[in-house]
């Protein structure tokens, strides 16, 4: 993750900086902005990508859940059958009870007064902070996903079976957790590689698969959804990077589910007063601090069955 400067007190105009605690406070807390950030949403939908990913579940800020142990789920006797007079098998699970805590994350940017142009300035700004904060979020739960799982690659030729290989996949994850995953992801990248594939492919089964949308090739290898993600972000002065790239992403993901209901992916929210963001606003004569926070931890709570699937082409692009 890009390290920001700290928030000392005494910011550059426009610099963006890694807030400190120290403007928390209700004389500087903004109710207007904070709604603002309930309604907004962004062109490039980083939320609804991260909802898809790793659904939002409502917690303290100190919560404690359930892992349970995934060969428990599926083991099965023939011995069940009580004897008159004798008491039942006796069966123990081993689940064991995990204590986390969701983690503080905020961003501050100072505003020259000069620059304040509109009536919307302070909304914009708000919009901007958002927008970075989700894109971090994001970029944490793909990494959450590369650190549980080890990645396969794929070359896709001109000759490849790329929705073969993700069948495969599938079953050999299906095996490993013993549910299906019910959601894929693909990079822009990766997605392109595909429909070049089935592009140059003269015969009517590529075509097909070709000229499928997401919904009919979720049908197709029996997953609830199937989502491509194209955005970016600067990860050099210079460079702008793919978030997902060229990979594929296998896994398990519900939402509306709570802590201790199974999936590969969560990410555990704390609302503050019924709002997942709070805004502050510290106003000076020549210039006004904006500060937006909130309190998230995103977990891997189950590696079984998570695929991530690295795909080249035959150019190695």
């Amino acid at each position: 993750m890009e390290l920001l400067p700290q928030d000392i007190g005494n910011n550059e105009i426009g610099i963006v900086c890694a807030a400190n605690e120290s403007r928390f406070s209700a004389a500087n807390y903004s109710e207007p902005l904070t709604a603002f950030t309930v309604g907004w949403r962004d062109r490039e939908d980083i939320e609804g990508m991260l909802d898809f990913l790793a659904p939002a579940i409502p917690v303290g800020k100190r919560f404690e859940f359930k892992k349970s142990e995934n060969g428990e789920a599926f083991l099965s006797e023939d011995d069940d059958v009580r004897a008159v007079g004798a008491a039942f098998k006796r069966v123990d699970f081993s689940g064991t009870s995990v204590m986390g805590k969701t983690l503080n994350k905020g961003l501050t940017v100072r505003v020259d007064h000069d620059d304040a142009a509109g009536d919307d300035w302070r909304e914009r700004h708000v919009q901007a902070l958002l927008k970075r904060l989700y894109r971090n979020e994001l970029r944490r739960a793909i990494a959450a996903l590369n650190a549980a799982s080890e990645a396969v690659a794929k070359l896709w030729t001109a000759t490849a079976n790329p929705d073969g290989d993700l069948r495969l996949a599938l079953a050999a994850a299906t095996d490993e957790a013993g549910i299906r995953p019910n959601r894929i992801l693909f990079g822009e990248g990766a997605w392109d590689i595909r429909a070049n594939v089935y592009d140059g492919q003269d015969v009517a089964a590529a075509q097909r698969a070709a000229n499928m949308g997401l919904d009919e090739l979720a049908r197709k290898l029996f997953v609830d959804a199937v989502r491509v993600f194209g955005a970016r972000y600067q990860s050099t002065s210079a460079t702008k990077t793919s978030i997902v790239g060229n990979d594929v992403y296998i896994f398990s993901a519900h939402d509306g589910i709570i802590k201790d209901e199974p999936a590969n992916i969560k990410r555990f929210v704390t609302p503050v007063d019924g709002n997942n963001f709070r805004v502050y606003v510290e106003e000076h004569s020549k210039y006004t601090d904006i500060t937006v926070e909130h309190y998230s931890n995103i977990m891997v709570t189950s590696p079984a069955g998570i695929v991530h699937i690295e795909v080249t082409d035959s150019n190695g692009a």
